[in-house]
């Protein structure tokens, strides 16, 4: 510890009275400033004492802003963001190296004097007169650390920090005044303490231990006296004194803080002549700080992490309180990312998908049940350079994603068989489903109803011209047959669909309602691939949905419990649904679309997805225990590219489908994900598959039946092909008032009525 050394003389308030009178009398410098005369103070010199002490005393400290740790579900270290590098650390962790540097430097009298050095002040006086200028400052450490505190208060608003070191007396007189509570609050060894704690020392470090790690690698309690030296003669300009920069000008400064120490007799002469003699001996730390430094591709995990903490109540009223909060650091954060799912996540998109392709893949894992997102990652990495991108492609826009999610293809069916399933239609269900038809006209809505244009109908086709009903439910769910799904949520009307699938959590990536049209049962909505892995998590949940989280616990800077988000289960469907479901798509994998999905060791369902011109492909899937969706398509800036004669990870494909692309890397991340893990089945029901009647000779597609009045499925006729508008209704624009895609977005399967989209 530095040395205390005894004085006497005035108290504290009789100093600073007395030093006042004579400040305003002579009208010259005081620490550094040059005082205006008596009249622009508003003391006189016979009320400077009664003046000072009317003003306000009361300093509040807020917590120093240091670093977060953000930790995967193991404890292991995620990444470490802050706004300032800072570890408050006790004095006891301090080298007294670094106590007797500082003191002897920056305040040499520190222990003898009072809040303010009324010697300094006259010395300083004495000297700046005799230069005719401002040559030395009389603050006191004490002021000092007033004056740090001013800083910390004003955050990162540029305005507020100048006013804090503006060089107007009357901040002086309010340093002054807030240092002379400060000393009687909290006494020597403790402001001494909180200065080495809150002072900047360069190169991003605040703080004595930031700063020892960031030049010598080391903690501040193993500070040797060159290092203290070193450290200490930063502080008053830490700009002009950084040894990365500039070495001499650090050696000299260095030397100058060490004479300091032997002249007060902290170290002696020959200790002195030798530290003088040695090399700075740097071990630079590069600072590390952000979701940029994050492990194993968790970048963006780590940026939701963010937006969750910003964008919830539960870590603070308001949005400025949450973002204060944030600011400030010293908070740990445990998070639901399991890492040997991260890790498999990252792994299997580095395998299929490269960062320099022009196509993009986002994968994203949910545990069914808690709503915990145990894996998310992408092939353009977190960053600002080339090939990297800090948009998430796997979550909706408030969170950080795109502007408008991606549109989803035949992967929103199976909202539409739930729906239907819902609504009492059986499971045998049976629709003519030829290869082409008209869109069924009118469908009722939520708000009404939609009706198909009459002079140019819009129209839907399969994928594949064999595709030709009539097909039951089980068959059209294997074979993602279009025509199949537009008749029956034409049959039981958009509305079950749409408020089945919010339920859900499904919305748009913008925020924005599912679109009321039938061609919502073929994807046309922009949803996120995070959106749509934990719909699906409901189907493995049984009929229960989870909302999605990614906090587990946390703690503010005293190591203090914060009450984090929870998620909150709803039942939104019958057992016998969600198993009904199960059962559907476990045949997608197994016979259907989706068998390059298929996992060896474990029953796993799911369904594929490709949109319009194959902007898009999807494979969403699930066990019971891991839910996981993966997107495919064009990169940022590159949202419209078509996948067709596309290299992907070294591969050329022809025409990309929802099978052949997403499905694998949904296989190869789901597997390693569950690796060693427990391996349940599905609760599965008997669908029996339907007798076929035999088709007349020589019919391509059988013709519609009535179902309801008005109503017509599976109609065989002769109208346009609407291939997708950006906004629009069934042949003629404006005629949707509830649903406009985003300007540059077309149709998945056909968004206007109708469409030809891809199924597969």
């Amino acid at each position: 510890m530095p040395h205390k050394r005894s004085g006497g003389g005035l108290s504290t308030a009789q100093q600073a009275a007395k030093f006042l009178g004579v400040s305003v009398l002579s009208g010259v410098v005081l620490a550094g400033i040059a005082l205006p005369a008596a009249g622009a103070l508003g003391l006189s010199a016979k009320g400077t004492a009664s003046g000072f002490q009317d003003l306000p005393g009361e300093l509040k400290r807020p917590p120093l802003s240091q670093a977060s740790k953000i930790l995967d579900s193991n404890g292991g270290l995620i990444a470490t963001v802050y706004s300032r590098d800072r570890t408050v650390i006790p004095i006891q962790q301090m080298s007294p190296n670094i106590l007797k540097a500082i003191v002897a430097i920056e305040d040499a009298r520190y222990f003898e004097h009072g809040a303010i050095d009324l010697k300094g002040i006259l010395r300083a006086l004495n000297k700046n007169a005799q230069d005719g200028g401002v040559s030395e400052g009389a603050s006191t450490l004490t002021q000092q650390y007033v004056k740090n505190v001013f800083i910390e208060q004003a955050g990162d608003d540029p305005d507020k920090v100048a006013q804090a070191v503006q060089q107007t007396i009357g901040r002086k007189i309010k340093e002054m005044k807030y240092a002379i509570q400060v000393e009687k609050e909290l006494g020597k060894q403790q402001i001494l303490e909180n200065y080495l704690n809150i002072t900047f020392f360069g190169e991003q470090a605040y703080g004595v231990e930031a700063a020892a790690k960031r030049y010598f690698s080391k903690h501040a309690k193993d500070l040797t006296v060159g290092e203290s030296a070193m450290l200490a003669g930063i502080v008053q300009s830490p700009s002009r004194f950084d040894p990365v920069n500039d070495e001499q000008e650090s050696i000299k400064r260095r030397n100058l803080v060490v004479q300091r120490m032997a002249d007060l007799g902290d170290i002696t002469p020959a200790q002195a002549e030798a530290t003088k003699k040695l090399p700075l001996g740097l071990k630079i730390s590069k600072p590390k700080n952000g979701c940029i430094t994050a492990v194993n591709g968790a970048g963006f995990f780590c940026d939701y992490v963010r937006n969750t903490f910003l964008q919830n109540a539960a870590f603070g009223k308001t949005k400025e309180a949450r973002a204060k909060r944030w600011r400030q650091g010293g908070l740990t954060i445990k998070t639901t990312l399991d890492p040997q799912a991260q890790a498999s996540v990252q792994s299997s998109i580095n395998k299929h998908v490269y960062k320099s392709d022009k196509v993009a893949t986002a994968v994203t894992l949910v545990e069914p049940g808690s709503g915990k997102i145990r894996g998310m990652g992408q092939s353009k990495p977190y960053g600002f350079g080339a090939d990297q991108t800090q948009i998430n492609l796997s979550v909706e826009k408030r969170m950080g994603g795109s502007n408008f999610g991606y549109q989803v293809g035949s992967t929103f069916k199976a909202f539409t068989a739930a729906a239907a399933l819902e609504q009492g239609t059986p499971v045998t269900q049976s629709y003519p489903s030829p290869y082409k038809m008209d869109y069924p006209s009118p469908v009722q809505t939520c708000n009404g109803e939609w009706k198909n244009n009459v002079d140019k109908p819009d129209t839907v086709q399969n994928e594949l011209t064999t595709e030709v009903g009539p097909f039951s439910l089980k068959q059209a769910a294997a074979k993602s047959i279009n025509t199949y799904f537009v008749a029956m949520i034409s049959d039981i009307g958009v509305c079950p669909v749409t408020t089945l699938a919010k339920s859900m959590g499904v919305e748009m990536g913008n925020g924005a309602p599912l679109p009321q049209v039938p061609a919502v049962t073929l994807g046309a909505a922009t949803i996120a691939p995070l959106t749509m892995a934990n719909a699906y998590a409901t189907f493995a949940n049984r009929g229960t949905y989870c909302s999605p989280v990614a906090i587990e616990s946390a703690t503010d800077p005293a190591g203090k419990a914060i009450t984090v988000p929870k998620t909150q289960c709803t039942r939104v469907m019958s057992e016998q649904t969600a198993d009904t479901i199960n059962t559907l798509l476990l045949g997608v994998v197994e016979d259907g679309t989706g068998r390059q999905a298929g996992l060896d060791d474990r029953q796993s369902a799911g369904k594929t997805g490709t949109t319009d011109n194959r902007e898009a492909a999807w494979f969403v899937g699930y066990t019971p225990n891991l839910a996981g969706a993966v997107w495919v398509g064009g990169g940022p800036g590159t949202s419209h590219l078509s996948m067709e004669e596309v290299t992907i990870g070294g591969e050329y494909y022809p025409k990309v489908f929802g099978g052949g692309v997403p499905g694998p890397i949904w296989k190869d991340a789901l597997g390693g994900a569950l690796a060693n893990k427990p391996a349940p089945g599905f609760t599965t029901v008997s669908i029996p598959d339907p007798v076929e009647a035999p088709k007349p000779p020589g019919t391509p597609a059988n013709p519609g039946k009535p179902t309801k009045p008005g109503h017509t499925t599976g109609a065989t006729t002769t109208g346009a092909t609407t291939t997708g508008t950006t906004t629009g209704g069934p042949g003629k624009p404006g005629s949707w008032p509830t649903f406009t895609l985003p300007p540059g977005i077309i149709g998945g399967n056909g968004h206007s009525g109708g469409g030809t989209g891809g199924n597969r």
